[in-house]
């Protein structure tokens, strides 16, 4: 029997077979603190709780094409750039059958989301409240922009937690936090998002003398318009890979 024949009569019903689903955690910082667009159940299982968007491959699909399907459909976004983070595969994570999920991650500016949160109403950009310190890791809480706990659907809080301890653990030595960052920024903005993800303050000047030692930021000549008091200059991002 040659691998054609094989494959011909192949037989794949003596195996069971989980569905795959893709879910997106689509992160950004809001008025300092992190934050994940949140989509709203509207059928069971967990009927009226809040999960990230997301649904099933199809069988034809790949799953990077589930992910973007998912980003244009259910997001109205067509041009984000999305990163698998991690496959959650808990035997009892989804209540109806076994799914495996494949979580995608990608950092937004807040106007990004405005489209999407404009056109439907059962997405909302809610705070994340990362109740560990440093890289302890574990689920995180999800509040609305009135400061009410969302109820978080399956696995979701253990998503945004890894999500939240990756991205601390980035920090340091990738350029994640200038995807949170409009093109021009103060120094000051962005170590607002430096604080934001890491959940502690840090020492002004010696962020500073750490930002300008990497020669990734170029000053642009241009201060920021609207202060009280002195304009600060505006930088710009370059990276060393270009």
């Amino acid at each position: 029997m040659n691998e054609t024949e094989f494959l011909d009569g192949y037989d794949p019903n003596p195996y069971e077979r989980p569905s795959v689903a893709v879910d997106l955690i689509l992160a950004s910082v809001v008025n300092g603190r992190p934050a994940a667009l949140l989509m709203q159940r509207a059928e069971h299982p967990c009927l009226g709780a809040w999960s990230l968007p997301g649904g099933f491959v199809g069988i034809d699909e790949s799953l990077d094409a589930a992910a973007h399907r998912v980003l244009e459909t259910k997001v109205r976004m067509a041009d984000a750039y999305i990163e698998q983070l991690y496959t959650f595969g808990a035997v009892k994570r989804d209540p109806r059958t076994r799914v495996i999920s494949v979580a995608y991650f990608a950092l937004l500016p807040p106007a990004r989301f405005a489209a999407a949160l404009k056109a439907a109403p059962d997405l909302t950009l809610a705070e994340l409240v990362v109740p560990w310190s440093g890289e302890t890791g574990g689920p995180v809480e999800a509040r609305s922009q009135d400061g009410d706990a969302l109820p978080l659907a399956f696995d979701h809080a253990d998503m945004l937690g890894l999500a939240m301890l990756r991205l601390r653990g980035k920090l340091d030595y990738s350029d994640v936090a200038f995807a949170l960052l409009p093109e021009r920024f103060t120094l000051r903005a962005l170590q607002d998002v430096h604080e934001t993800i890491l959940g502690r303050s840090l020492n002004k000047p010696a962020f500073r003398r750490r930002m300008l030692a990497t020669n990734t930021l170029v000053a642009t000549g241009e201060r920021e318009t609207g202060a009280s008091f002195r304009p600060a200059e505006l930088f710009r991002h370059h990276s060393t890979q270009e």
